[in-house]
């Protein structure tokens, strides 16, 4: 009996031996199993816009076709990453960096990037194995039928059970490779969104400042033409009481003058309403703009060429076509992960624990347990639940592809129609220009016959009139021009220091 004992022992040792390097081997060649990931690879769509040639050669043709008559008011060369210091006013660079500092919508953005990087670290964790620990201690005792003792039951006594686990999931299909692709463009879509913010501040403030500064030389200018309304208008009431001149002259020249005043509260609302803006771009409150920008009368101007590079640079530098871009990468990654569902799930198990038992029992080997193997998930595709997935997925991703499109169509026409206009706007301010100088020639010969009495009032008063007409009208369209200048650059999708990132 002995013998045949010792014997069996040997032989369930033996399977067990046995099973556990079946388990182990069974482990090892689910581990080193590795397939391609499902769904298909991303690439830019062969029909995508952004890969025709005109999308960039139509570029440099509009650049060619807005250039004036007298010389082109563009160059090739490369956009520098902050414009606006290209203006050399220091007021502006400060307020600029002021903004891109502490702008309310740049807090936003910058927040949801940081909320889109933890998102990407929350799945990125799925390729790391996990562990649990549990412990329970407890005062009490099991039941004496669970120990198989009729009539007995067990002392009470602190007791205790526990366990550690580590589990880690094969994947296998590349249901977690895709989302964890999917996850990082996602990730560089919200950088380029935090790009795209930066560049609309820094526009919005230069526009704002501009726009102050614009709407402070239009005064001036109104002030000047109100000044030279009411010398007239002494000068008229002086003849009439020489008996020169009628009464009907005196209140023509007191009309010409109210009108001339009523222009200046629209213009002060202007400035104030840009004062305000600017202080919440940087910000502040709207009482807290700078005060030494109220009086600003000279707008900055830039001098020479725009550099705008050329189309391929554009497309690449532009941030809200980078983010069209990634968001495709990520939708078409989801595919993937669609696609993956409808394959089991193995993840590969390791755990050991000790107990129920008492405290007396700890460490010693009756009270330990451990196992090793494969745990297989699989919820059988058979409802149209998994097909209907990578439907919503592929549909999803059609729709980022068109509107990637979009982004590019609507980048070209935008920087395109800057191109065309502020091209335009230098030869409306050129024309202006003249037609203001001859307007004050004829103005000063008008008033100087009326002077001497060989003109009527209304020859001079016309007169008058078309120069004060001449200098609004150029007035605004030097406002115009240096607000057509940051919306080229808007356009152009300049100013941050771009990362360079991979498809």
């Amino acid at each position: 009996m002995t013998r045949h004992t010792r014997v069996d022992g040997l032989a369930a040792g033996a399977l067990r031996w046995a099973s556990k390097g079946s388990a182990l081997a069974l482990a090892a060649a689910l581990a080193a199993c590795s397939t391609t990931p499902k769904g298909p690879d991303y690439h830019v769509p062969a029909e995508a816009v952004v890969l025709k040639p005109r999308a960039s050669e139509a570029f440099l043709e509009q650049a060619d076709a807005a250039a004036r008559p007298d010389g082109a008011p563009f160059a090739a060369q490369p956009l520098p990453p902050h414009w606006w210091r290209l203006f050399n006013d220091a007021r502006l660079d400060a307020l600029v960096e002021k903004a891109l500092t502490r702008n309310t919508d740049l807090r936003q953005a910058a927040a949801s990037l940081e909320r889109v990087q933890a998102l990407e670290s929350e799945v990125s964790g799925a390729e790391k194995p996990s562990v649990s620990v549990s412990a329970a201690p407890y005062y009490g005792h099991p039941s004496g039928t669970s120990m198989i003792r009729q009539n007995y039951v067990p002392p009470d006594t602190f007791r205790y059970s526990g366990s550690v686990g580590v589990s880690y999931q094969l994947d296998l299909f590349g249901q977690i490779r895709r989302a964890v692709e999917s996850s990082h463009a996602s990730t560089e879509a919200a950088e380029a969104a935090l790009d795209l913010v930066k560049v609309n501040v820094a526009a919005g403030t230069a526009r704002a400042y501009a726009q102050a500064c614009a709407t402070g030389q239009r005064l001036e200018t109104a002030r000047q033409s109100v000044a030279l309304q009411q010398q007239a208008l002494d000068l008229t009431e002086r003849l009439q009481q020489a008996g020169r001149v009628g009464e009907m002259d005196a209140s023509r020249a007191r009309s010409q003058l109210e009108q001339l005043q009523a222009a200046l509260p629209p213009l002060l609302a202007q400035r104030q309403s840009a004062l305000y803006r600017l202080a919440t771009l940087t910000g502040d409150l709207p009482e807290e703009f700078p005060r030494d920008l109220a009086e600003c009368h000279e707008p900055p101007r830039l001098t020479g060429t725009i550099p705008v590079g050329d189309g391929a640079a554009l497309l690449r530098r532009r941030p809200d076509i980078r983010q069209a871009e990634r968001e495709l990468h990520a939708a078409t990654a989801r595919i993937g992960v669609a696609v993956a569902d409808r394959y089991p799930k193995i993840s590969l198990g390791l755990s050991a624990g000790s107990g129920p038992s008492s405290f007396a029992r700890i460490g010693r080997s009756e009270s330990l347990s451990f196992s090793l193997g494969p745990l297989i998930s699989w919820t059988l595709p058979n409802n149209g639940v998994a097909d209907a997935r990578i439907a919503q997925a592929q549909a999803s991703t059609r729709q980022s592809a068109a509107h990637f499109d979009g982004v590019v169509l609507n980048a070209l026409r935008e920087t395109e129609t800057a191109l065309n206009q502020y091209a335009r706007e230098l030869d409306r301010r050129a024309a202006l220009q003249r037609s203001r100088d001859a307007a004050a020639v004829v103005a000063d010969q008008a008033r100087r016959l009326y002077q001497a009495g060989k003109v009527g009032y209304l020859d001079a008063l016309d007169a008058e009139r078309a120069l004060a007409g001449s200098d609004a009208t150029l007035a605004a369209s030097e406002a115009t021009l240096v607000d057509e200048q940051v919306q080229l650059f808007l356009a152009l999708g300049g100013g941050w220091e771009q990362r360079v990132t991979g498809n």
